[in-house]
This record gives structure tokens, C-alpha cells and sequence, in this order.
């Protein structure tokens, strides 16, 4: 069994062939999918798609890189929304630095009130970092949480220890995938299997020599084949891991 821990399959590009794309995963044994929200004008129909699927599995949050589309009552419409209905996370939320004229002062206050909820309900996070690594750890000290997920991890050695450290799991996609993602490619060689989660970012993030295509949750088999011959575990052992980390995390 196969889980991409991180996947918007939710968004509009899939709406003409969303079940097909599902049956295509579930034929290459990858079972559940975890679809993280980005904005309250989603989260409603978000959590009507995962509904009725014993294969989706939704999380609520707000995304750094949508601030304009923020408003300061939808954290009580998250704390609604995240009590009344069976979500997996709050998430994706984060950081990101890396966007041009950012508010680091609203970027964080966002985060930590969304941090401050996901401990109150006692739910993991999904975390997005851009160019913020040493800022988010340093802030999830403030709070105790059952761990979480960064997702697209990109950072140092010492960044993922201290997020390891934490009860966080890393997430690989298809950044891994391109030639000249070496030093990626060498960390997620050396870390601990017990810590990698698999991702998608479906749409987005697609594999090399798919760039300017939709990508899609049916990668994560290929992610799976690609990261079997970096690691010294067998593909089963590394499948069975994967998908073990990610299910104790969610309680999938």
C-alpha cells in the first residue's frame, strides 16, 4: 500500500476526471490520499468530496502564500469546521518567506493562531516552509503538538533532525525527481525511513520531463520506485514504512 500525504485534489483541474484519476490510484495500490485545504472558500466542498470516500482524507487550513484571501473570522470558521467534522490536520499552513513583498508580521500571526487551534484539538499540522525553517521551528517550541509533516522539505541536515526531533515526518515529492537535486536527493538517502512521508502536491510540483503538465496522486508510485533505489531497504520495506508513518500520524 502507497499514501500521498499531500495532495489538492480538490482543485478545479481535476473536476473532469477526479473519480478516474481515484480508481487509477487505487489499481497501483496507493489507497489514501490526504488532501490538505488552503482557504475557507474551499474547505466546505473539501470536506463533502472526502465524505463519502473511505480512500480521502481531508485537512483544514489556511496557506501562507494566499494571505489576501485571509480573513480574520475564518479562524473560527476553521475551529467550527475542524470540531464538527473528522479532519486529519490542521493544514496546510506555514511560512513563506520566499514570496515577493511578504508580510512576515501576518504571516505569522496566521500561523500561530492555526498552531494555537490544532493544539487545542489536539491535531497534527501540514506544514509549508519557504526560506522560514529556522523561524517555524523555533515557533513550534511554543506549542505542543502530536507532530505533523513538512511538506516538500527542502532544508539542511541539521533542520530536518531538529524537526525529526520534534515528531515531525519530512515529505519527498517530485522535486526528487529531477537530475540536479543531488544534495535533496543524498537527504532523503540518509535519513531515517521512519521519518519520510511521500507527497504528491498534485497538481503542482510535477516529476522531471512532466514540467507544464497536471501532476497527479498516481506519482507517488513512481516516487516510490525512484526513492527504492537511493535507499538500501527493500521497495516493500520502504512502501510498508512510508505508508505506517503517515497512517500513525493521521490515525488513518
Amino acid at each position: 500500500m502507497l499514501i500521498d500525504s499531500h495532495c489538492h485534489l480538490d482543485f478545479a483541474t481535476f473536476d473532469s476526471d477526479r473519480q478516474a484519476v481515484i480508481e487509477r490510484c487505487l489499481q497501483s495500490n496507493i489507497n489514501h490520499i490526504v488532501i490538505p485545504g488552503v482557504m475557507a472558500s474551499t474547505w466546505l466542498s473539501l470536506l463533502k468530496l472526502c465524505a463519502p470516500s473511505p480512500h480521502l482524507w481531508p485537512a483544514l487550513g489556511m496557506h501562507p502564500m494566499f494571505m489576501s484571501s485571509h480573513q480574520q473570522a475564518d479562524i473560527m470558521t476553521l475551529q467550527t469546521l475542524a470540531t464538527a467534522h473528522d479532519i486529519v490536520a490542521i493544514g496546510e499552513i506555514g511560512l513563506d518567506f520566499f514570496v515577493p513583498d511578504h508580510d512576515k508580521t501576518q504571516q505569522i500571526a496566521l500561523f500561530t493562531a492555526q498552531l494555537s487551534l490544532a493544539q487545542t484539538l489536539n491535531l497534527p499540522v501540514i506544514l509549508h516552509v519557504r526560506k522560514a525553517h529556522d523561524v517555524v521551528i523555533e515557533l513550534l517550541k511554543q506549542y505542543s503538538l502530536p507532530g505533523g509533516i513538512v511538506h516538500a522539505f527542502s532544508g539542511s541536515q541539521q533542520q530536518a533532525q531538529r524537526y525529526i526531533d520534534a515528531g515531525f515526518l519530512l515529505g519527498v515529492g517530485g522535486v526528487i525527481t529531477y537530475p540536479n537535486a543531488v544534495r535533496l536527493r543524498q537527504l532523503f538517502t540518509a535519513l531515517p525511513l521512519s521519518s519520510i512521508a511521500l507527497e504528491t502536491d498534485a497538481p503542482d510540483m510535477p516529476l522531471h520531463g512532466q514540467q507544464g503538465q497536471r501532476n497527479s496522486p498516481e506519482s507517488i508510485a513512481i516516487l516510490h520506485q525512484l526513492l527504492s533505489t537511493l535507499r538500501p531497504e527493500s521497495s516493500a520495506d520502504i512502501a510498508e514504512q512510508t505508508s505506517l508513518n503517515v497512517t500513525r500520524l493521521f490515525s488513518l
